[in-house]
């Protein structure tokens, strides 16, 4: 199969012929036909997650046809149409047990603990735990961003930010998770405030529900101008506020723009180099302010946003701005460390392959 490849951290990647993966007996091939292209991946090329073992293929964000299926598969069949969340669980933990397998304590991620998403076909652990059953008026570019970007917004608002009808939600950082939490958060009948330091961006997350859109680079680059606009914008602070970006900045500015017994979920990871998040937790004790984090959504939770994405109510489909070939993935890939992108871009590995 064709994949893309990097042999060092930080080098040029490239697309070139790999063996073809196996099943192992209770896990899947899956033949790929669309992959976001995730910051959570430059993170990896980078070298910032210490799972990767090189040479390695990126790539969690799928959806695609199950191609090969392990002895030990009794809910799937070649020719399913699936997705998977990124935190694959092994589904006999302590945490599974309790249905938390999104902090499974014995994870697989595609792209991470083993090779991901960016080739033609990719191997998963653990199917039945694991695959989510793609409808068939979901297109595969719509379902790839189903597993990492749409899913953790809509467990990091929904289930651990507990958004409410007409409280006000800060969004620091419109990237894919961001414009995401943006378009869940409105549908939950919120009131958002979008915070990016690009104007374009900032124009997406007005059309996905945003009411008002504050230019985090306008200002001292302190995060300081960013919190006394929000909190004028919001009338003393938001309600609920989530670092989708993930910098000490960001993380510090959605906190300190909460108000009191506000609720501040931490989205995106703060890469090692950029230095820990300086948190005012004397704010923290005096507001009685909830400080979370959020890590994927577990494959048994996505039919309550299944069924919204089916009826409408949520259009991730709109988030999805560019898609490109295999060929062009590795520039992409490196693009990301300057120019995150806008909106979510999808890589279509096959070379007939079409959104």
């Amino acid at each position: 199969m064709r994949a893309v490849v990097f042999e060092q951290y930080g080098q040029p990647a490239e697309v070139r012929e790999v063996p073809d993966p196996a099943p192992s007996r209770g896990g899947v091939v899956v033949r790929v036909e669309a992959t976001g292209l995730c910051r959570s991946d430059w993170h990896g090329w980078m070298g910032h997650d210490p799972d990767i073992v090189l040479p390695h293929v990126p790539g969690h964000e799928l959806a695609g046809v199950v191609e090969a299926v392990g002895a030990g598969v009794s809910r799937w069949r070649a020719g399913d149409r699936v997705t998977v969340p990124f935190v694959c669980a092994c589904g006999s933990c302590a945490q599974c047990a309790a249905g938390q397998q999104q902090v499974c304590e014995r994870q697989t991620q595609p792209g991470f603990t083993h090779w991901g998403s960016f080739a033609q076909y990719v191997a998963l652990e653990h199917a039945d735990v694991n695959l989510v059953a793609v409808p068939d008026e979901l297109g595969y570019a719509t379902a790839a961003g189903l597993g990492c970007r749409f899913a953790t917004a809509f467990r990091a608002v929904v289930a651990q930010g507990r958004v409410a009808p007409g409280e006000w939600v800060a969004v620091h950082g419109c990237g894919g998770v961001g414009l995401s939490a943006v378009m869940i958060a409105a549908a939950a009948g919120a009131r958002v405030v979008a915070v990016d330091t690009a104007p374009e961006a900032l124009e997406l997350a007005r059309k996905f529900g945003a009411v008002h859109a504050v230019d985090a680079g306008s200002g001292s680059g302190s995060g300081s101008d960013t919190v006394q606009a929000v909190r004028e914008l919001t009338g003393g602070g938001a309600h609920l506020s989530l670092d989708a970006l993930g910098s000490p900045v960001t993380a510090a500015a959605s906190v300190a723009g909460l108000r009191r017994r506000g609720r501040h979920v931490q989205v995106g990871l703060l890469p090692p180099a950029a230095g820990a998040a300086v948190l005012p937790m004397e704010r923290v004790i005096g507001w009685e302010l909830e400080i979370l984090g959020s890590h994927g959504m577990a494959a048994h939770a996505y039919p309550p946003m299944l069924e919204l994405v089916r009826s409408g109510a949520l259009r991730p489909d709109l988030l999805v701005t560019a898609a490109i070939p295999l060929d062009a993935a590795p520039a992409a890939l490196a693009a990301m460390g300057t120019a995150p992108g806008r909106g979510v871009t999808i890589v279509l590995p096959q070379e007939s392959a079409s959104i």
